[in-house]
């Protein structure tokens, strides 16, 4: 079973009330976001309406413990919410699930008073959060952002760029990682790195231009700039200097949710290809019963059954605590979202010229699935926290690997 300890560590239970959750996102979804999708896409907005509508049946509250105001649930069930919401607008999914990129990190490391006072309003929809660590120069390189945070008394003053920020208009609180203080040698790069809450209106930030990304229209994302931004001590989240396992933890999680946002894309694809080529007819038959088309669906489901079967794994284990979780999320994430690109691209075949019309909706799937495999770590940083892992498991070493 190598590298897991037990054939055990693959069981997935869905409880009954996941299932009957799951009912529900999709009558909200096929209600109140298909209707909408090409607007979104012409507009480049998502209606406020379906915002208000999601707060309403407590969706930005899946996944919060319910002492802070949410709806309780783990992992699996916000996994089950992300993928009905993207089988028709992943843009959607993002807006909802980037909360729990500041979420997570307050709950995890955070004092009991910033749980207190930040996650019940953004459990109950009152307000938004956003996650800033992307920089110019630091992505995938969490260790190297540029952003600062001096102490001042009883205050830090935190002056960076931050880029690629999803949700950052919206959002009343951010959590902002900043440099407090240069790292100690070259092999702990990862030190002196602290995390801060900073709240909407605090002179300073500003929500800066945003990204025309090629997709998640509706949901693109911002530069946030942080000029001479005061922020009070108590809004530090954690310990001053040791924020990196909270950064790259938040990251472990928020992954699996991409995983989700893949699998929605390729149901999406599946259902759409299905249907258009039982309907199309060329050469006197529905183009379903030519081989070249029937297997191309095939294979779409194929991927679609073991993505969502290491989706739900991954996510089954990150809500035991596993510390097999974390190489279950890179593996989800990456099969997923590459198995997305791949149903898209079958997808625009399968269509022909309908394939690469916009009013159609499927290019749409490919442009959302290549971000997928991009944000909350590329799939080539997935590789390699694969193989280190694999690595760290066999011979008990860390390998350097560039």
């Amino acid at each position: 079973m190598f590298p897991y300890a037990s054939s055990l560590d693959f069981e997935i239970k869905i409880p009954e009330e996941v299932e009957a959750f799951r009912n529900t996102i999709r009558e909200f979804a096929e209600k109140y976001l298909a209707p909408i999708v090409n607007k979104v896409e012409e507009t480049n907005e998502i209606d406020e309406e379906v915002f208000r509508k999601a707060v309403e049946m407590g969706l930005t509250g899946v996944a919060i413990p319910e002492e802070y105001g949410g709806q309780g649930g783990g992992l699996l069930m916000m996994a089950v919410m992300i993928e009905e919401i993207s089988k028709y607008l992943p843009a959607f999914a993002t807006s909802i699930a980037v909360n729990h990129l500041f979420v997570y990190p307050v709950l995890a490391f955070g004092s009991e008073q910033q749980k207190r006072k930040y996650i019940p309003k953004i459990a109950k929809g009152e307000a938004y959060a956003a996650h800033a660590n992307t920089e110019p120069g630091a992505g995938s390189d969490v260790a190297g952002i540029q952003t600062t945070a001096r102490k001042e008394g009883d205050k830090w003053i935190i002056n960076g760029r931050k880029l690629f920020i999803t949700g950052a208009k919206r959002a009343n609180y951010l959590v902002v990682s900043a440099r407090t203080s240069p790292p100690p040698s070259k092999k702990e790069r990862w030190k002196g790195i602290s995390l801060f809450i900073v709240e909407k209106g605090m002179p300073g930030l500003k929500i800066s231009s945003r990204i025309n990304t090629m997709g998640l229209r509706g949901e693109q994302p911002y530069e946030v700039i942080l000029d001479n931004v005061e922020v009070p001590a108590e809004n530090i989240v954690g310990e001053e200097g040791n924020a990196f396992k909270a950064i790259v933890s938040t990251y472990d999680h928020g992954r699996i949710g991409i995983a989700a946002q893949a699998v929605g894309i390729i149901q999406g694809l599946l259902e759409r290809s299905l249907d258009y080529s039982a309907m199309r007819n060329a050469f006197e038959r529905p183009i379903l019963s030519f081989e070249a088309v029937a297997f191309k669906i095939a294979d779409i489901l194929i991927s679609l059954e073991a993505a969502r079967l290491l989706t739900y794994w991954a996510a089954t284990l990150m809500d035991k605590g596993s510390k097999d979780a974390i190489l279950a999320a890179s593996i989800a994430k990456t099969f997923a979202t590459e198995a997305a690109e791949k149903a898209s691209i079958y997808a625009i075949k399968i269509h022909g010229g309908y394939g690469v019309v916009r009013e159609t909706g499927i290019e749409r799937f490919q442009r959302d699935a290549i971000i997928t495999e991009i944000y909350e770590g590329t799939n080539d940083i997935q590789r390699l926290t694969i193989i280190k892992s694999l690595v760290k498991k066999r011979f008990g070493i860390s390998p350097e690997l560039t």
